[in-house]
């Protein structure tokens, strides 16, 4: 059973920072953080693959950091100079190409306030 276990969110408020941690069960191709609002559909924060290959979304670019950590299935996303539309669910996520599966953790909440 793959495990995606997400930690780290909370409150802050305008241009404070928080790290998101997620750390997979087992080797992935790809793994990103995706964020999601009420009545939106979610959207990429940012994602790193195997080989170290990062992609940002644009509203984040400049402002939050994505990494793995060692060798491992852990990834990290610094996010700093947060602002108040960056209040969402952030869900991790994890794709292998192979297997075309993906898979989706439960999700953390980060709110951020003015």
């Amino acid at each position: 059973q793959v495990q995606l276990v997400e930690s780290g969110g909370g409150s802050v408020q305008t241009g404070e920072s928080l790290t998101l941690t997620c750390t997979a069960s087992g080797p992935f191709d790809v793994m990103a953080w995706y964020r999601q609002t009420p009545g939106t559909e979610r959207e990429l924060v940012a994602s790193i693959s195997f080989y170290g290959n990062i992609n940002y979304g644009d509203s984040v670019k400049g402002r939050f950091t994505i990494s793995r950590p060692g060798a491992g299935s852990t990834i990290r996303l610094q996010m700093n100079n947060l602002r108040p539309e960056d209040t969402a669910v952030y869900y991790c996520n994890a794709h292998q190409f192979v297997a075309s599966s993906t898979y989706w953790g439960q999700g953390v909440q980060v709110t951020v306030s003015v």
